[in-house]
């Protein structure tokens, strides 16, 4: 009691073990076939922007107290650059109606432009943020957020895009050689769903009464409890597993 104040976090965490034994030869397919290179993050990226779809409930920001609908799928993915030790990002918009191979073109391209440290979207941002004075940073996050999402007013002649996160934020972990991971809600985003993507590894799973070694694929999952309740989040599982378990069926049409 006394070591702890009042719960200010929102934050839900939630794991999925999702079996990719369908999924990795899907993605090799592209490949073979001379297509961009596809990978597991474009296609998480893509599953959550179609389960957000079909749950558009959850497709929304919060502004001045108040669920308002955003008027795209929009999916942020992070870019590490640097060897890794740095991170930014590029948001994809419209994922649900992009197919796997625009996602991963138009990713290649901006993933290219931020590793190369030319101009992007957040670039102008980031830089002009490293020149406030760090004890006055936090205020100053805070004031743009404020100023784009409560207030809405136009900052992108000040190099502050307007909603630069989207509706999800997905970023890939495994790379970096961890199996799993959670990681946090960014305040400043109004990003209601987080997840990371680790390293498949070999799992003992049951199958029809039978225990079968398969590829599983860990996801973590970070979900704002203000925007998301349990309903919803078991309805974005359900049709996320339902893509990533077999993606050759789920984006046929």
């Amino acid at each position: 009691m006394s070591a702890w104040g009042r719960p200010r976090d929102p934050s839900v965490y939630g794991w999925l073990d999702v079996d990719v034994s369908r999924t990795l030869p899907f993605l090799e397919s592209f490949a073979r076939s001379g297509a961009p290179k596809v990978t597991l993050t474009h296609l998480v990226g893509k599953a959550v922007a179609l389960a957000i779809a079909d749950c558009p409930s959850v497709n929304v920001v919060i502004r001045r107290g108040v669920l308002r609908p955003r008027e795209r799928v929009d999916i942020f993915f992070q870019v590490a650059y640097e060897q890794g030790a740095n991170l930014s990002g590029a948001k994809v918009e419209a994922a649900d109606q992009k197919s796997l191979v625009e996602i991963a073109a138009e990713l290649s391209k901006r993933a290219a432009t931020i590793r190369s440290h030319a101009q992007h979207p957040l670039s102008r941002s980031d830089a002009a943020l490293s020149r406030v004075p760090a004890a006055l940073r936090a205020f100053v996050l805070r004031a743009v957020e404020t100023a784009v999402y409560d207030l809405e007013l136009d900052l992108t002649r000040f190099g502050v895009p307007a909603d630069a996160f989207g509706s999800a934020m997905v970023t890939n972990v495994g790379v970096f050689g961890l199996p799993h991971a959670f990681a946090p809600l960014v305040p400043f985003s109004r990003v209601p769903i987080v997840l990371t993507v680790g390293a498949v590894r070999e799992a003992a799973l049951v199958d029809q009464g039978s225990v079968v070694v398969r590829p599983v694929l860990p996801v973590g999952v970070t979900l704002d409890h203000r925007v998301l309740d349990g309903y919803q989040a078991g309805r974005l599982a359900r049709r996320f597993e339902e893509v990533m378990r077999d993606p050759e069926s789920a984006l046929r049409h």
